[in-house]
């Protein structure tokens, strides 16, 4: 049920509609010409539908003084606001009982600028519009991760990457953003101006406002030219230090542990005309719902699944044999975009490029039984996974711009990423998924790894997080003046930062998790306990005076002025 409120208000094609007197009493105070676009009654799931969580509000703001309420409001309500685009994490990270703000209304290219090839954004634009509308102007991202179905802020959050070691995450082509901080004041921030805010909001997880622009450095429109083979995993190591990662400017590797093979996938830019590979009847529907069959029945029946692999080869890639090839020239976004097929966990992590051997030996013996080269100390028996583990890579070292605080790249090098996929067919959980995720979490951080935000990592403790990321207590104090009340602070932040000097404060504002159930179609239902309606010891109109003060020639926000 879509809802208009205006001046305390309700308005909607089904009559009137009972709601929060204090939420009725507050837009009464407000000006009357600003919507507050909110329904009741959504069901918010993650992508894989690992989680389904029920807002109090679901609003769909299209402006930036919609926004702003919004904001005033959650402020004066004190409620919690999570912005959500297209969920594709499989975490708990996007789940509220409070209020969900989706901005896929707030959408909007304001700006391109031909010579410098930037462009301003909305910040709630989806990646697959932002291209079509870019293919317009003759312009395209330089790098893009596997989907396009996340908006830009959305993948910035979290520090979405591709497969390249000419590139590194999405956050590196940001030229400066803005925010609507908890106060309802839209700040902006780049490399010259409120620098501090700028590192910590290219990696913010959702935590210091609500993102509302983004002007980012495109380039030409490029068409790509890629090869796609069939390896032994022995030859694809023997490359490793030679030119496996360099030869082309993009590389990304799909390896089935049982079979110790990997398809290697390359591209370049070309000028060629396109000319995309035929897909035949066992690549396309048919292959696709077998396989996912197949993968339901091995829920049951999980000893199948190294079978399956030579299956896989087969649909998913259309090999049989090493040497095998498949060759294509495709615009940018088609070449780099992959499909996700079905519902999965992921479990994903960035390690030194220069440990990757080390990984695939030790992570392959433990598939294969050998516990003296594996090292990993999880018993294997009755534990069977699935392929392909996705091998990636990006270079953020050579990056002169600032480096956000939660970057999890290697600062000094090329960056592995090692991502654990587990398909959950029809909505069933794999049986084997925490002990298989267990043990490859250990490996990954035996090997100095950092986990990807996104994704579905469960050992990682909050002192390791500080041993990890040096400057965590930068982004902590950051997001600490933009958000005192922790407005945009939930249960999964909580659990895995560190907020307060003192652990156990919880935040005016902040929600926490009081329960979890399994849901009918699979995955958890996830309930929040709204804020407390305590009064706040801290004031987001004192935080933010100390910010915007620097646009009036006061104080400036950065440490380091």
């Amino acid at each position: 049920m879509i809802l208009y409120f205006f001046s305390g208000a309700v308005s909607t094609t089904f009559g009137s509609l009972k709601m929060d007197p204090s939420l009725q009493w507050e837009l009464s105070q407000m000006d009357n010409h600003v919507p507050f676009r909110a329904s009741t009654h959504h069901q918010h799931h993650t992508w894989a539908k690992t989680y389904h969580s029920f807002p109090e509000l679901y609003i769909q703001p299209r402006s930036t003084e919609e926004i702003r309420k919004i904001v005033h409001l959650a402020q004066r309500c004190r409620r919690r606001l999570v912005v959500v685009g297209c969920g594709h994490s499989p975490s708990d990270l996007t789940c509220t009982s409070s209020w969900m703000i989706n901005l896929d209304h707030y959408n909007k290219i304001l700006d391109i600028d031909q010579d410098c090839k930037t462009v301003v954004m909305q910040a709630g634009i989806r990646l697959h519009d932002l291209i079509a509308q870019l293919k317009d102007s003759g312009l395209a991202m330089p790098n893009l991760g596997s989907i396009d179905s996340q908006s830009i802020a959305g993948a910035l959050a979290t520090a979405t990457h591709g497969s390249s070691t000419r590139h590194g995450i999405l956050s590196q082509s940001v030229k400066s953003l803005k925010i609507m901080l908890a106060n309802g004041h839209e700040v902006s921030c780049s490399a010259d101006e409120n620098r501090d805010l700028f590192r910590a909001a290219l990696v913010s997880l959702g935590a210091l406002g609500v993102v509302t622009q983004v002007t980012f450095q495109m380039i030409s429109a490029f068409r790509l030219q890629w090869s796609q083979s069939l390896h032994s995993l022995e030859e694809i190591v023997a490359d490793w230090e030679k030119d496996l990662w360099n030869r082309a400017e993009f590389t990304r590797i799909w390896w089935l542990p049982y079979k110790k093979k990997a398809v290697r996938w390359r591209a370049d830019k070309t000028n060629q005309d396109i000319r995309v590979p035929q897909s035949n009847w066992w690549t396309g529907a048919l292959g696709f719902h077998t396989y996912h069959i197949l993968l339901y029945i091995s829920t049951w029946v999980p000893r199948i699944l190294p079978a399956l692999e030579r299956f896989v080869l087969r649909v998913q890639y259309g090999f049989q044999h090493d040497g095998d090839c498949a060759t294509g020239v495709q615009e940018s976004h088609a070449g780099l975009l992959m499909n996700c097929l079905y519902s999965q966990f992921v479990n994903e992590w960035a390690i030194p490029l220069v440990k990757g051997p080390e990984a695939l030996a030790r992570l392959s013996a433990w598939f294969h039984g050998d516990d003296e080269v594996a090292r990993i100390p999880y018993d294997l028996r009755n534990l069977y996974v699935h392929a392909p583990i996705e091998i990636r890579v990006t270079d953020t070292s050579a990056n002169p711009g600032p480096r956000p605080y939660l970057d999890n790249t290697v600062p000094d090098g090329p960056t592995l990423y090692l991502n654990a996929t587990l398909y959950r067919p029809y909505g069933r959980d794999p049986p084997c998924w925490k002990r298989y995720y267990e043990a490859f979490e250990w490996l990954m951080k035996d090997l100095g790894g950092r986990p990807h935000w996104a994704k579905n990592f469960s050992s990682v403790t909050k002192d390791e997080f500080h041993d990890m990321y040096p400057n965590m207590k930068d982004w902590l104090r950051v997001r600490h003046q933009s958000d005192p009340d922790g407005m945009f602070v939930g249960d999964w932040h909580r659990r895995h930062l560190v907020l307060e000097t003192d652990r156990e404060v919880i935040l005016p504002f902040e929600e926490r998790a009081s329960r979890t159930e399994p849901a009918k179609a699979g995955g958890l239902n996830w309930f929040g306990q709204l804020p407390a309606k305590s009064s706040s010891p801290h004031s987001s109109e004192e935080s933010f005076d100390v910010m915007y003060e620097t646009r009036e020639g006061g104080r400036s926000y950065n440490n380091d002025r």
